[in-house]
């Protein structure tokens, strides 16, 4: 082991940067998590400051907060995976039938490119677009009689506009990783459907599905190893106080207790238990995947 070690010293050097990376900004910060059943002082520090257990838990699970907290997380996360989650997918599979190289690029690009746009520009677009008072979409209501809607004011129109935006802005990218899943699947198997009999659609879901499968398995496993994490900053910057029944999401909740209110221990607990989901939906996926598909992370 030594001889393999110093005769490829400097691929193990290059390695220890990420190493360094990953030790110093994600395990480092870990030691911090103590303050979650302490209540944190910073005069007196991490090791000085009182424990008190789980009393921080108990106050978020008796706040009158919790169930509209957990309710708008929730069913964030799992309208995204229901419908955000397949478009990728769908478009891959698109892409992939498009025999004109002019028409894929062309459709390639046009996807590809919102994911460059700044969140801080998107939510100015919506903001922009959704107007009441002028935005292009009231003003095509308004073409057809409907009266102006102030979409972005509107708790029942948050989760359309939040989800929405985000397929149009992440689509694109995401559907790379299967576009080139699809361009390693043997072209003969292909053309042994075709032989067959098989219509376009049959190959689609007997040769290219399958094919991307193993991929399709693990992409889903990240994303719902990510659950709770429903983009902290786009709904921060779409939250206002008349949206806030439906906005108000655990990650908001935090930086509004933590960042804004210094209420550091209280917000540990939170972020905690919100991480405590996430690994918890992580191994449990990953295990029925292994066993069901035959495909995980580990």
């Amino acid at each position: 082991m030594m001889k393999r070690l110093f005769m490829r010293f400097d691929l193990y050097l290059m390695l220890l940067i990420p190493i360094a990376w990953y030790a110093i900004f994600q395990y480092g910060p870990m030691y911090g998590l103590q303050i979650a059943f302490k209540d944190f002082n910073p005069a007196f520090g991490f090791a000085g400051s009182e424990w008190v257990g789980l009393e921080n838990f108990e106050r978020f699970f008796s706040s009158y907060y919790f169930e509209r907290l957990l309710w708008n997380t929730f069913s964030i996360s799992i309208l995204s995976l229901l419908i955000a989650f397949p478009i990728p997918i769908f478009l891959a599979l698109l892409i992939n039938e498009i025999r004109s190289t002019t028409l894929k690029k062309t459709l390639q690009n046009v996807t590809y490119v919102p994911h460059f746009i700044s969140v801080v520009v998107i939510v100015g677009m919506l903001d922009l677009f959704l107007d009441p008072n002028g935005g292009f979409i009231n003003i095509i209501l308004s073409s057809i009689g409907v009266e102006p809607i102030p979409f972005m004011e509107k708790p029942e129109w948050f989760k359309t506009i939040f989800i929405g935006s985000n397929i149009w802005q992440t689509m694109g990218w995401q559907s790379i990783i299967y576009v080139a899943s699809l361009a390693g699947i043997d072209p003969q198997l292909y053309e042994a459907a075709k032989m067959d009999g098989a219509s376009r659609l049959q190959r689609i879901m007997h040769v290219s599905l399958p094919g991307i499968l193993p991929v399709i398995v693990i992409m889903l496993i990240l994303d719902i190893g990510q659950f709770m994490n429903v983009g902290f900053e786009k709904i921060l910057l779409m939250q206002n106080n008349l949206n806030l029944e439906s906005s108000d999401v655990i990650q908001t909740f935090v930086y509004r207790n933590g960042i804004l209110n210094g209420d550091y221990s209280y917000s540990a607990a939170i972020g905690l238990f919100n991480s405590l989901i996430n690994f918890s939906l992580l191994i449990l996926v990953n295990h029925y995947a292994r066993k069901k598909a035959e495909t995980s992370l580990w």
